[in-house]
């Protein structure tokens, strides 16, 4: 056991020394949430505010009716009406950008509505990215102008709106805000996770068997009186170690970016920080420390076999789009935490993360979990060991 601990924090010191694996492991996840929030927020509210403030070029081709019509939107402001134009042009405006919507009323409108039928009313648009605020005005301008023709056939009949709505739907969405914004970003978060986690191992593993080729250091190392089986489990540990820090670094960013926005409301900031509660954060981080594990064997598995640095990052960054897969088919709707999908590896954590932070988990699909991924660990260590045990791998190519 000493000789353990001595060998884990000599490596654990080399690896802190490196400024690279440091900016990897700590200051890149502690950062890019609190960045990352604080900037789309601002562009996204600066972007709907100014899609809310501009003034609409809307196209009106009435044939002479739906007077009221262009009444109310005479009197909106946000509007600069364009009449005049060829209906058969509307699309044309459309399509050069010269118009942001263009209504066009049947020349049979007034006569329709009068008659007491559906007058037609064509409205003409093309998807923004504006988050469709533009659409929706022009649509709430139209609903309104529909709802003071309803009433006046009701007071032409004498008739009470209500006698048409036999039904008065009153829903009721029994759903905890926690579960609800688990469900949303439950599948986001463990991505997150994940490959921070891989990222925290990957270039300590690098760094600590073919970087040691590299410095001609791993000859020394394995000369000293000691096994090879202790040298592995020590940078194994370390590795381990630092990705498991660089996913809980990461859940620190993100704790921190949401209770310092400002423009996050009260009600969603106490339910995303009861999801971030410690109880939470230290049950995602078990199910992370077997995967860390599996990371490290694998990862120290490729590094010794490569001959150099630069090899070992060629074989091992490719693996980030592998690791991306799994999680990603986790956050498809509808893929759920059932005793199949809790045996496959990293979706399951992804799977499982989800009904966590939902609050929804299962102690038996729970445990089914730990009991696949510790397996994958141990048999990781195990194939690690012995892979490394072999000359030909430590010393190929030299």
């Amino acid at each position: 056991m000493k000789t353990f601990r001595t060998i884990f924090f000599k490596e654990l010191l080399d690896t802190v020394r490196d400024r690279r694996t440091l900016f990897v492991m700590v200051i890149f996840p502690l950062l890019l949430f609190p960045l990352l929030l604080t900037a789309v927020t601002a562009v996204q509210t600066s972007q709907i505010r100014k899609a809310e403030d501009r003034v609409l070029r809307v196209g009106l081709v009435l044939h002479g009716n739906a007077a009221g019509l262009r009444t109310l939107l005479a009197s909106r402001t946000g509007y600069a009406l364009v009449e005049g134009i060829n209906p058969d042009s509307a699309r044309a405006f459309l399509e050069r950008d010269s118009l942001d919507a263009a209504i066009v009323a049947s020349d049979r409108f007034d006569r329709t509505v009068a008659e007491g039928g559906k007058g037609i009313v064509t409205l003409f648009y093309r998807f923004s990215d504006d988050y469709s605020i533009a659409e929706r005005r022009v649509k709430e301008t139209l609903r309104e102008f529909e709802r003071g023709l309803v009433e006046k056939r009701f007071e032409r009949l004498d008739v009470r709106p209500e006698i048409v709505e036999a039904v008065a739907l009153q829903e009721q969405d029994i759903t905890p805000l926690k579960e609800k914004l688990g469900r949303t970003i439950g599948g986001f978060l463990p991505y997150l996770f994940v490959i921070f986690c891989f990222m925290g191992c990957m270039y300590p593993a690098i760094d600590l068997a073919a970087g040691e080729k590299e410095r001609g250091t791993i000859e020394t190392l394995l000369t000293a009186p000691v096994s090879r089986f202790q040298i592995l489990l020590g940078k194994f540990a370390v590795v381990v170690l630092t990705g498991l820090l660089s996913a809980a670094v990461s859940m620190l960013g993100l704790y921190v970016a949401v209770s310092r926005n400002p423009d996050m409301p009260r009600e969603m900031l106490g339910a995303i920080t009861g999801i971030l509660d410690v109880g939470t954060v230290l049950l995602v981080l078990s199910l992370l420390l077997p995967v860390a594990m599996f990371f490290a064997a694998f990862l120290l598995s490729l590094s010794f076999y490569a001959r150099s640095y630069k090899e070992a990052q060629s074989l091992i960054s490719p693996l980030t789009i592998v690791i991306i897969l799994p999680v990603a088919v986790g956050m498809i709707p509808g893929i759920e935490l059932t005793p199949l999908t809790a045996l496959i590896p990293v979706l399951n954590v992804s799977l499982a993360t989800k009904e966590i932070i939902a609050g929804t988990i299962t102690p038996d699909l729970l445990t089914l979990v730990y009991a696949s991924l510790l397996a994958l660990a141990g048999i990781s260590l195990w194939a690690c060991s012995r892979w490394v045990d072999r000359e030909e791998t430590i010393f190929r190519g030299g």
